[in-house]
């Protein structure tokens, strides 16, 4: 199964230079554009943050990776709307994008305390604000910015933690592997380590999916692997299934290999419908061959039914054919009537 990522991003083309683009269309607040220059965005941004009074808004685009979704939050017939992050987006849907990254951030009381991430397309009302835009952004110095707010933030503030993972995966710069393989590292937070295998495997191509697979079979912490698992799962590299397979036979934790037989359902198919068997016959833990079963109830009813009724006709472990069972009843398939009907005789 592939998740749809709703995200905020339009299908772009990376460049490694610095972003040149017009501020974005803003009502209801006004416009203040400047350069970076010699300051550099960091330093940019901190004494912007420093001097306004009361709230505001800093923004300055950057090339945005290439395949991701784009939209504005507008509802479908292009009405204005307002989400948790105080601001309001209008625009109409366009399903063209400009290829580039709007990174916005809400700043109170010289803090950064919100980041969002936009296509360049929309419209903004700022609720009065005044939005601070910076030009001439270099990607890796964004990155580097974004950073900042993924290392010094407490538990308090993980939101602005995990928008910061968030909108570094998003950038085209090759400085965003590093980041997110610096973040994704033994020693980081495990939250913020999870946040970053998500982003790895889901955003950052070959080299990001070679990274996941790595911490799958590699890493100590069995939640970490568990999330690289998942983000594998969500993978269309071809040996996203294999990689699954593997750890579904031979990670040491029961539970991780649970996990890599579940997501192995959700990708369906001949191959993970074989490993997922295997499991129940082979796997030394009944807990594990439980799973298996339930993942069997997951696949498609044209291949999990008939083989939920060979689990529940011949495994000889009777916690397992209970469980079977169980799912067949769920399934209200007529092949698992006649099944319970044959045996009841």
């Amino acid at each position: 199964m592939k998740l749809a990522i709703a995200l905020t991003l339009a299908s772009v083309v990376a460049v490694g230079s610095a972003a040149i683009a017009q501020p974005p269309r803003v009502v209801n607040g006004r416009v203040d554009a400047q350069a970076a220059g010699n300051r550099g965005l960091e330093q940019t941004v901190r004494s912007i943050a420093a001097a306004a009074t009361g709230g505001a808004w800093i923004g300055y685009t950057v090339a945005g990776r290439a395949g991701q979704e784009s939209h504005c939050w507008s509802d479908s017939h292009g009405k204005t709307q307002k989400n948790t992050d105080d601001v309001i987006v209008m625009s109409p849907v366009h399903l063209e994008g400009s290829g580039m990254l709007d990174v916005l951030l809400r700043v109170e009381a010289g803090q950064v305390e919100r980041i969002r991430i936009l296509p360049t397309d929309c419209e903004l009302d700022t609720g009065g604000l005044t939005l601070h835009w910076i030009n001439d952004v270099n990607p890796a110095q964004s990155v580097a910015l974004l950073t900042t707010f993924v290392s010094r933030l407490d538990d308090r503030q993980d939101h602005v933690r995990d928008n910061a993972i968030t909108a570094i995966a998003l950038h085209g710069d090759d400085s965003a592997d590093s980041a997110l393989e610096t973040f994704a590292a033994p020693g980081q937070a495990e939250e913020v380590r999870k946040k970053a295998v998500f982003w790895l495997g889901q955003a950052r191509g070959r080299r990001g999916f070679q990274t996941v697979q790595r911490i799958a079979r590699e890493d100590a912490s069995d939640a970490v692997r568990k999330s690289a698992i998942f983000s594998l799962s969500q993978s269309s590299e071809p040996e996203a299934v294999p990689a699954l397979i593997q750890l579904a036979r031979e990670d040491r934790s029961a539970q991780v290999r649970g996990e890599a037989i579940f997501w192995l359902a959700q990708k369906a198919g001949r191959q993970a419908a074989e490993a997922i068997t295997e499991r129940i016959e082979q796997d030394p833990d009944t807990q594990v061959k439980k799973r298996a079963v339930f993942a069997l109830s997951q696949l498609p009813k044209d291949e999990g039914v008939p083989l939920l009724i060979q689990v529940a006709r011949t495994n000889r472990n009777p916690a397992v054919r209970k469980q079977a069972m169980f799912w067949l009843g769920q399934s209200k398939d007529p092949r698992a009537l006649e099944f319970f009907a044959e045996i009841l005789k």
